[in-house]
C-alpha cells in the first residue's frame, strides 16, 4: 500500500474548478492501488489524488 499524499483536515485545491476545499476523509482503494478523498463541500463525491493539489 502506498502512502497518501493528503491528510484529513488539509486544505487542498480541486484542479478542475480551482476551488479550495478541506479533506474530511481518505480511503485506500485496494483494487485501484490509490487513495480517494472526500471533501467538505461535496461530501457525496470522492476525488483521487491526481484531481487535487496542495495549496501554496
Amino acid at each position: 500500500m502506498s502512502q497518501n499524499i493528503f491528510t484529513n483536515g488539509e486544505i487542498v485545491i480541486i484542479r478542475a474548478s480551482n476551488e479550495l476545499v478541506t479533506i474530511i476523509k481518505s480511503h485506500y482503494v485496494k483494487n485501484m492501488k490509490r487513495y480517494s478523498y472526500t471533501v467538505d463541500k461535496y461530501p457525496s463525491t470522492f476525488y483521487f489524488e491526481e484531481e487535487l493539489m496542495k495549496c501554496g
